[in-house]
């Protein structure tokens, strides 16, 4: 080979030599900037989806424990949830029903419907209670002698409270023949179950196939007519 053709194919060499290195830089730089794009793409929409994910998760569970915590008694708006399920939703205060105990009892005669007793019933000072919405039971003489309804209707459930007063009517002879017993007192109770009835003076009344009226908050009402 002369030396000019040598010196020709060198120089060719370090061309292509120079070229390919080149290119050789150009690929790694562009592999190495898409790497970092890839990199800089893929962790960008996780961090991203990250952030809402963990706000929604925490946030939701924050609130929800927030809410448990802060939620009111069922039924009661001060939270408490006292009293008895109605089953709907809501609770209502449980009530005190009167005993004969709990009550200031009085009589007094009276001249309509051919003569009955008045019975009066108030609740003792500082007592609140309620009277069933059901006749009294009202007693004659040692062998039980119990009146029955002077009305065809149940009455109302009276609340007795401070001067509130509750009327019923006994007409103790309701038989237009001679005959019955002769007595001067009743005894009255709250129901056939109330354990502490008490014994009523009335004066000389005789006393054959006796009625009761129900309780009333008007003692116009709680006349016993036959």
């Amino acid at each position: 080979m002369s030396g000019n053709r040598r010196k020709a194919f060198l120089v060719s060499a370090a061309l292509m030599g120079g070229a390919m290195l080149m290119t050789a830089c150009q690929n790694a730089d562009a592999v190495t900037d898409s790497g970092a794009s890839q990199g800089s793409s893929s962790s960008n929409p996780v961090a991203t989806a990250a952030t809402p994910s963990g706000s929604s998760t925490g946030g939701g569970q924050g609130s929800h424990a927030a809410n448990t915590g802060t939620s009111k008694g069922k039924g009661s708006e001060d939270g408490v949830g006292s009293g008895v399920d109605t089953g709907d939703g809501k609770r209502e205060p449980v009530e005190q029903g009167c005993g004969a105990n709990d009550i200031s009892w009085s009589t007094r005669s009276e001249s309509q419907a051919d003569g009955y007793i008045l019975v009066v019933a108030k609740a003792k000072p500082g007592i609140t209670c309620y009277l069933p919405a059901a006749l009294p039971t009202v007693a004659f003489g040692s062998d039980g002698t119990q009146a029955g309804p002077a009305e065809q209707s149940v009455g109302q459930q009276i609340k007795l409270s401070g001067s509130t007063a509750a009327y019923a009517g006994v007409n103790p002879k309701t038989t237009g023949t001679d005959g019955g017993k002769e007595l001067d007192s009743i005894i009255v109770a709250v129901g056939d179950d109330d354990p502490d009835p008490v014994s009523l003076p009335v004066g000389t009344i005789t006393v054959d196939e006796p009625v009761v009226t129900n309780w009333h908050t008007d003692p116009a009402d709680a006349v016993p007519f036959n």
